[in-house]
């Protein structure tokens, strides 16, 4: 948990003299953190820069903030992408949220033969899902902000696969996996063995009723190797933060040997 207040500012808005908050992060900063002049905080851009400032100015919709320290830039190792299904009710402002404290990189949502996702609601439900992202990263110190895509057709997603694969041949070697229920699975950690050199890694995760036997057999066309959780039928929640945390330390393993 970190203890200093965190705040946003997108990339196109740093110079090199003082920072300067405006619309929600000022209203969060001066309204519901109530900071004072001379309070020091910590300003991100969500692509690993951030700097240390103090407070100088502190009104309603401007808040200047001039950097005490050299601004720090991080470098992320590795990037996990999540093609997430959109599950039930308000689960996927769960899984977006521990995701993000994870360590992910990007969210896909998709709709999928099994998902019930009103289409109406998808793009206010995106922008809800990048707040939460936003919150996560200050909540944990966080300085790459994931992207929350929008919400694709599986068959959308499908051909943009295809794309990918197509843009980034002989140069690509992520980890793709689906976590399965189906006969071709392997168990998780044999994955990494026959990807021991991956810096990446793409996880495919379903809906409440799984995927269609079609849609497994297209995913496993688009090279994503089925996977086994074990014995126990998870949660859609519980398996994405799941195979979210192994993957992370297998890449982890990975980078260190």
């Amino acid at each position: 948990m970190n203890s200093t207040s965190r705040y946003y500012l997108e990339p196109h808005l740093w110079s090199t003299d003082n920072l300067s908050l405006t619309g929600d992060e000022a209203h969060h900063c001066t309204r519901v953190l109530r900071s004072k002049l001379g309070d020091h905080v910590e300003v991100f851009d969500g692509n690993g820069r951030s700097v240390v400032g103090e407070i100088i100015t502190l009104e309603k919709d401007n808040v200047v903030i001039s950097p005490l320290s050299d601004i720090k830039t991080s470098i992320q190792a590795h990037k996990i992408h999540l093609h997430q299904a959109i599950p039930k009710g308000g689960n996927m402002e769960l899984i977006v949220q521990k995701a993000v404290e994870l360590g992910i990189s990007e969210i896909q949502p998709l709709i999928t033969t099994n998902t019930v996702a009103r289409a109406e609601q998808l793009k206010k439900k995106q922008a809800k899902w990048q707040r939460i992202a936003l919150e996560a990263c200050k909540q944990c110190g966080l300085n790459f902000l994931p992207n929350i895509l929008p919400t694709l057709s599986y068959a959308e997603w499908l051909e943009q696969q295809s794309i990918n694969s197509a843009n980034s041949a002989n140069t690509d070697h992520s980890l793709k996996v689906v976590a399965a229920l189906h006969p071709e699975s392997i168990p998780f950690h044999n994955a990494f063995t026959s990807a021991s050199t991956a810096q990446n890694a793409h996880l495919l995760v379903g809906p409440e009723g799984d995927f269609s036997d079609e849609e497994y057999s297209q995913a496993i066309a688009a090279n994503f190797q089925p996977v086994s959780l074990g014995d126990i039928i998870l949660r859609v929640e519980t398996a994405t933060i799941f195979c979210i945390s192994i993957i992370k330390h297998e890449l982890e393993k990975i980078k260190t040997n």
